[in-house]
């Protein structure tokens, strides 16, 4: 028999995730010793290996209940789609990667000056048909939904302090 604390040492895992695990039905409560404590046996402590082995590969606590208790036959699937979303999540770094390379091997410099201006800003957003009104409409609903963010953006743009602040005014009171 085993306590949390022995199983969860057992597993290199803290008491409180196995508790945790416990709790969501991963795991069976386990019986009581007469002085309350939590008694594990012999199959809690496989079953925890068990869950490991599939947390170590990345399968979500969702698809391990279904590798454990599901039919046989679908374990091969939940494996094949955390093989899937690995190869997604490689291919995401691999991008990220060439990205990095690219502004590596570029002439120019990596500094602020790099960045898009409000004017750049502005240019493109007329391209892509916006009016004036369109652009107002859409600072007034960034400033309502994501101040930070229009502020952070505004900063990005390189718009001077007290723009910025008459911006963010003119876009809260024109957010309705």
């Amino acid at each position: 028999m085993f306590t949390v604390t022995q199983l969860a040492r057992h597993c290199s895992l803290s008491r409180g995730t196995v508790l945790y695990y416990e709790s969501i039905g991963l795991l069976k409560r386990p019986s009581r010793t007469a002085g309350n404590y939590r008694a594990y046996g012999k199959k809690d402590l496989e079953r925890l290996e068990q869950i490991c082995v599939y947390r170590n590969a990345g399968v979500k606590l969702a698809g391990i209940r279904g590798l454990l208790d599901g039919p046989d036959s679908g374990a091969a699937e939940v494996l094949k789609r955390r093989l899937k979303e690995i190869d997604v999540e490689i291919e995401r770094l691999r991008e990220h990667q060439r990205a990095i390379f690219r502004l590596l091997r570029s002439k120019r410099p990596l500094g602020r000056e790099d960045m898009v201006t409000k004017e750049k800003w502005i240019s493109i957003m007329k391209a892509a048909g916006f009016t004036e009104t369109d652009m107002n409409r859409w600072h007034a609903e960034f400033e309502r939904s994501a101040p930070d963010e229009h502020q952070e953006f505004l900063e990005f743009l390189h718009i001077p302090a007290e723009e910025i602040r008459k911006i963010r005014a003119w876009s809260k009171q024109n957010a309705d």
